[in-house]
């Protein structure tokens, strides 16, 4: 499975953002597909994620603020980030479970600043 990730960019703080991270080669039997981030000096983190049933799971710090969505037709999954801070700037990688088997994308940078 690859999977590219685009969106990315520099927003000012309260703007928003839609990422966006197709998937393509084998798959089939994607299950859950999801968003992390990673901030500079900082450990990646769990963002949000989205089983195929679409049950979605955030992680406390953007709820409210983020939604994720997934196109299965397309072999997509989609971040909306709105009210967007600083302290949201981190490379975002998308991932991915085919069975119990992970894939992960190249990251896409996120930059909040005014």
């Amino acid at each position: 499975v690859q999977l590219q990730a685009s969106g990315g960019g520099t927003v000012q703080p309260g703007g928003s953002l839609r990422l966006s991270c197709a998937a393509s080669g084998s798959v089939f039997s994607i299950t859950v597909m999801g968003w992390y981030r990673q901030a500079p000096g900082k450990q990646r983190e769990l963002v949000a994620t989205i089983t195929h049933g679409g049950t979605t799971t955030y992680a406390d710090s953007v709820k409210g603020r983020f939604t994720i969505s997934r196109d299965d037709a397309k072999n997509t999954v989609f971040l909306r980030m709105s009210s967007l801070r600083p302290e949201d700037t981190a490379v975002y990688f998308c991932h991915v479970f085919k069975g119990s088997a992970g894939f992960w994308g190249q990251g896409t940078l996120v930059t909040v600043s005014s």
